[in-house]
Formats: structure tokens, C-alpha cells, sequence
């Protein structure tokens, strides 16, 4: 009991079948989420972000190298995109810290460099949007997939 207390999903007690533990993995696996596919490169409001080189290349022929957090981050969002994310969530996938009872801005100070790089306005941004009470959000344009290979 205390396990599940403490975030794991389900138990088995001693003796279990083979069949049981198999069930049980495959229970978890459907309430899981659907895991997303890698993301090397993303379109974003007209710049090509490539992800493997850690830059961000513009029509203008402007150019912002990312830090690999940054790269990161965004490859996290771009995989998750139209969904909001929760800082905890962010700290756990990104970062790899354990959220609990962590008090911290990094992730408020990452988006922000993040946004300032993408040229995303600062005012309303349209490329990472803040979801109130949640998170934050890669929101792509209407009509555009946004990925690339």
C-alpha cells in the first residue's frame, strides 16, 4: 500500500504467475501514454530549428545556437505538441529531477530564453504558449504538422 502512496502504478504480492504479471504490464502499458517519436528538426514560425546541430536558422539568414537544455525542452514540447505540460512533467522528462518538492523558476527561465531564440513574441507568445494553472505548450500553426525527419 505504501508504494502506491508513493507513485508506483501496481503491486504484485508473492507467489504470482507469469500470466498475472504479464496482465498487469499490459494494464499499465494502455493507460500509459502513446510514446512520442523523435523530432530532429521542427518548423517554427517560418525558422527551421534543427535540433541535431543545436541551431535555429531563419529566413533573414539569422542564425541562434540553443543550449542542449534548450534543445531539449523543445524537442520534449515538439514531441508533445498541442498538449500542456506541467512543470513537474518538464522536471521529470528534461531535466531528470525528481519534482517532488522542488521549488525552482528554471523551467519559467528556460521557456523564457527559449521564446527570446525562436523570436517568439514575448507579449503574446503564438510558438510556446503558457497554459494557465498547468504548464506550457508548443502550439503549432493551423494546418502545419511541424515536424520534420
Amino acid at each position: 500500500m505504501q508504494a502506491l502512496k508513493e507513485g508506483a502504478y501496481d503491486y504484485i504480492v508473492k507467489p504470482f504467475s507469469a500470466r498475472e504479471l504479464l496482465a498487469r504490464v499490459e494494464a499499465v502499458l494502455r493507460r500509459s501514454a502513446e510514446r512520442p517519436a523523435d523530432v530532429a528538426r521542427v518548423e517554427v514560425a517560418g525558422a527551421i530549428v534543427d535540433l541535431s546541430r543545436c541551431e535555429v536558422l531563419f529566413p533573414d539568414g539569422g542564425r541562434a545556437d540553443l543550449s542542449e537544455r534548450e534543445r531539449e525542452l523543445l524537442r520534449y514540447l515538439v514531441q508533445n505538441a498541442g498538449r500542456a505540460i506541467s512543470r513537474e512533467e518538464l522536471l521529470n522528462n528534461v531535466w531528470r529531477v525528481d519534482p517532488r518538492g522542488v521549488e525552482t523558476r528554471t523551467i519559467d527561465m528556460h521557456v523564457a530564453r527559449l521564446r527570446e531564440k525562436l523570436r517568439d513574441d514575448k507579449a503574446a507568445p503564438r510558438v510556446i504558449v503558457t497554459v494557465r494553472g498547468k504548464g506550457y505548450m508548443f502550439a503549432r500553426p493551423a494546418g502545419k504538422e511541424g515536424r520534420g525527419a
